[in-house]
């Protein structure tokens, strides 16, 4: 069994079946992509993963607790963290700002010093969010806006927030959209270093195949809701049914 499981998952918008019989297991430690072209079903399955939409029948557990219609501060709490296309940050505040806040926040949603078991202190808060800086190569911009931040800055800030979490899994909407090649490379070698150091399970959702084949050790492919071949890499590329979603009326 594997560390996220998702079973039977069904989901239905008026006429259009948006998802139907999904079935996908993520194996602890690994990074699992989730292709498809447009219209494939995988802002849905996203959807379902963190809680935004409840499916109309079918499971999704993560280390067997169920993430149907789970609140955002809930799915941390679990050890899920989630990076979305474009950067969650507070812009009003520094860089070593944004890093603090998840340090203090509570199961209820709101903050408070001293909430997270594992630190005792402002002091160790605020080393704590030196080292997620430090991880993510960002220490040196500790003291900027953060609205002043490239978009690829930005996701290393994000990034860093979501480490300060301590998650057990990354769920990843396509974490280098909008970035230029070598902004799009640096994230790629930040998630492999994160990965290899932490050994934390990531699910990733994109559509960028540089980035798909330079990550996952696994890759399930939707077309019109439904997953038709789940391989390795190497399998997945010149899949006569991968060519067939892409090229042919899953469009």
């Amino acid at each position: 069994m594997g560390i996220l499981e998702v079973k039977d998952v069904n989901k239905r918008f008026g006429g259009l079946q948006a998802l139907q019989n999904v079935n996908l297991s993520v194996e602890e430690g690994t990074v699992h992509a989730i292709i498809g072209p447009n219209g494939a079903g995988k802002s849905t399955l996203l959807n379902c993963l963190i809680g935004k939409l409840v499916p109309d029948t079918g499971s999704v557990m993560f280390e067997g607790n169920s993430l149907l219609g789970i609140k955002p501060h809930e799915i941390n709490q679990l050890g899920v963290s989630r990076v979305f296309q474009t950067p969650e940050i507070f812009t009003d505040l520094t860089v070593f700002e944004n890093v603090m806040i998840p340090c203090f926040a509570k199961r209820d949603g709101s903050f408070e010093l001293n909430a997270m078991p594992s630190v005792a202190s402002e002091t160790d808060i605020r080393e704590k969010a030196e080292q997620m800086l430090i991880d993510v190569n960002m220490i040196d911009k500790k003291d900027e806006d953060a609205a002043s931040l490239s978009r690829g800055d930005k996701r290393r800030l994000e990034m860093a927030m979501c480490l300060a979490q301590d998650p057990k899994l990354l769920l990843l909407d396509e974490p280098t959209a909008g970035m230029a090649r070598a902004d799009t490379n640096n994230t790629i070698d930040l998630l492999k270093e994160i990965q290899e150091q932490r050994g934390i399970t990531m699910a990733i959702i994109e559509h960028d195949m540089h980035v798909v084949f330079s990550l996952a050790e696994r890759i399930t492919v939707l077309a019109q809701g439904t997953p038709i071949v789940e391989d390795v890499p190497e399998k997945i590329k010149g899949h006569p049914k991968v060519q067939e979603a892409y090229l042919g009326g899953a469009h």
